[in-house]
């Protein structure tokens, strides 16, 4: 009992790092373009992630039983594979580098789940079909695939659409262009927030419902006081108390802020104005909420780094800074590798002990 409580507990620690981790997702735009100040900001998008965490859990199923064998997974499992996810995102916090809590997770999850299993990598599903829905499940279709594609619609998306928008507004006066979508990206920030929500703050929904459905498998629960009946989950399901939970951690985590990373991309890779801002945030937010609904675990730090990428490029290929750009590169790639072997070695030691 004392495991699965230590477990919740970290999973709630790596919510409230990825709230702080990934604020930047969501307000580092409306920051750089100055229509908010950051106390604003971080409120705006802390109440976004809060409402968006509460819609839906197609995304925490996918992260609880679509990417690893269940039958593998303990409780110690589960608590490496968040160690090594928080381990990773406070390294790159510190670092001021936007990679990705979901990745973290999930590399962490597959290392762990490897080690569990002694090696066996049949543990780990990499293309399989769901058999509810008869969709593509598994790894590849649903984090390695969306990985290498969702950067990439961001950046062209992102170029396109603003590239439209000067083609539009072409006889607009600057000003006027500033006060109108300087007011526009007050809505297109919320939206930011609340995909942000939806998609990230369900990862940790989907490991801790994990936890439960081992432990009572397991046995753990079967003498429960009667105050804590609601753990016994015999199935895999997203409990209300866990959605309401992880969603005022992630609230939590977002107002706490991460100034490093806000610095990264809203100040360090490319010079926004309001209509910059409204753009890349309209980008990114359609192609999270897109993949939201298909429950795909999507890198929120690659969507609107490279949606800014793509909005910035229309100013000339120059004006983004193609340096600051390859460390962010740098880091999405060693994020799935790096938490992987972390969160295997984690517990081997933990099974050593």
């Amino acid at each position: 009992m004392t495991l699965v409580l230590c477990v919740i507990l970290f999973g709630l620690v790596f919510e409230y790092v990825n709230g702080f981790h990934d604020t930047a997702n969501a307000i580092a735009t409306v920051v750089s373009t100055k229509v908010l100040s950051p106390r604003q900001a971080v409120i705006l998008a802390a109440t976004g992630n809060l409402l968006g965490a509460l819609w839906g859990t197609a995304v925490a199923v996918t992260i609880g039983s679509g990417l690893v064998s269940t039958q593998q997974v303990g409780l110690g499992t589960v608590l490496c594979a968040l160690l090594a996810a928080v381990v990773w995102n406070v390294f790159t916090w510190w670092l001021g580098l936007p990679s990705s809590s979901s990745h973290a997770l999930i590399g962490g999850l597959c290392g762990a789940t490897l080690a569990s299993a002694g090696g066996d990598w049949s543990v780990i599903h990499w293309s399989t079909v769901d058999p509810v829905s008869q969709q593509a499940a598994g790894l590849w279709p649903k984090v390695v695939l969306p990985m290498i594609v969702s950067p990439l619609c961001g950046l062209l998306a992102g170029f396109l659409i603003m590239g439209l928008l000067l083609v539009l507004l072409r006889n607009w006066r600057p000003h006027r262009v500033s006060v109108v979508f300087g007011r526009l990206q007050l809505l297109s920030a919320s939206l930011m927030g609340f995909s942000h929500g939806t998609n990230d703050a369900q990862k940790t929904m989907g490991i801790i419902a994990l936890t439960l459905c081992t432990a009572t498998q397991k046995g753990v629960f079967d003498s429960l006081p009667r105050w804590l009946e609601f753990l016994y989950t015999p199935e895999f399901a997203v409990a209300i108390w866990v959605k309401v939970v992880c969603a005022l951690t992630m609230a939590a985590g977002t107002a706490a802020g991460g100034w490093r990373i806000i610095r990264t991309l809203g100040h360090r890779m490319v010079r926004l104005q309001p209509i910059h801002g409204f753009a890349a945030e309209t980008t990114a937010a359609t192609v999270i909420q897109v993949a939201s609904h298909w429950g795909i675990p999507l890198a929120t730090t690659h969507v609107i780094s490279s949606s800014i990428m793509g909005v910035g490029a229309t100013k000339r290929v120059s004006a983004v800074k193609w340096g600051v750009v390859g460390r962010m590169v740098w880091a999405w790639l060693l994020t799935l590798p790096a938490t992987a072997f972390l969160g295997y070695l984690l517990n081997r030691c933990f099974a050593a002990l």
